[in-house]
């Protein structure tokens, strides 16, 4: 019996454009490594780390498809985002003053 698997040609071209896309940053970042999340109904978050440790994220309709464009670049793939990895991340003054911001005034409850 033939293996008949079906090919989603909308998922294969969402493929082919996020690993564009990460092969982009890891080119202007002189490599980069990754972790993919499951977030819920809206597909995975794939996170990316540059060598020089600038950071950035795209968001996968599908874990399905996250995985497999993160395969399809050729990067590194974390199963977590913590330890070693995590310490890779480079962060400026835009980042600390948000997550201030978020810590102190927040958006307002009432």
């Amino acid at each position: 019996m033939a293996d008949t698997q079906q090919v989603d040609p909308k998922a294969e071209r969402k493929v082919a454009k996020l690993a564009k896309q990460i092969g982009a940053f890891s080119k202007a970042h002189g490599g980069a490594e990754g972790q993919v999340a499951y977030i819920g109904e809206r597909g995975a978050r794939i996170v990316l780390v540059g060598e020089d440790g600038g950071w950035g994220d795209l968001v996968a309709p599908s874990y399905e498809i996250a995985e497999k464009a993160v395969e399809k670049s050729g990067i590194t793939v974390h199963e977590a985002f913590d330890g070693g990895f995590a310490a890779k991340v480079k962060t400026g003054p835009y980042e600390w003053t948000r997550m201030a911001g978020i810590q102190l005034g927040g958006p307002s409850n009432g």
